[in-house]
């Protein structure tokens, strides 16, 4: 396991790793921008204008005094923004399969080693030995 560990570190890989992770990392903010800005009113338009970050269920209602002040938040289930992290993962999922795709593409394929010369078979070896026992 050492071993491959150490292959791992001289081997490129690590650099390879740090640009994914910082790809995915811009890519996620693009892809939630756009999720959130784009995809989600478009799937509330055909919903009636539904804003499914505005989903939720409510577990107890917020508490407000005379003055209008919130004295204890409502306590509530956003499962709409669930719906949004989900369309948002499924996006930012293909996004991801589409780059790795491609840069499969573009590596170089490993030609197979040529094959070592094939040496006498056992037939010839003890032909051989034979004829040199008959000398």
């Amino acid at each position: 396991m050492i071993k491959e560990f150490k292959e791992f570190i001289t081997g490129g890989n690590v650099i390879e790793f740090a640009v994914a992770v910082i790809m995915a990392g811009a890519i996620g903010g693009v892809v939630k921008g756009f999720v959130d800005n784009i995809v989600m009113p478009f799937v509330g338009y055909f919903t009636g204008g539904t804003d499914f970050s505005q989903k939720k269920i409510i577990l107890t209602e917020a508490v407000v005094d005379a003055t209008g002040k919130v004295t204890t938040p409502e306590n509530a289930i956003m499962w709409g923004n669930w719906v949004n992290a989900i369309v948002n993962l499924l996006i930012v999922g293909l996004v991801m399969f589409l780059i790795v795709k491609a840069y499969n593409k573009t590596k170089k394929k490993e030609e197979p080693a040529p094959e070592a010369p094939a040496g006498p078979t056992q037939e010839e070896l003890l032909t051989q030995i034979r004829d040199l026992l008959k000398k």
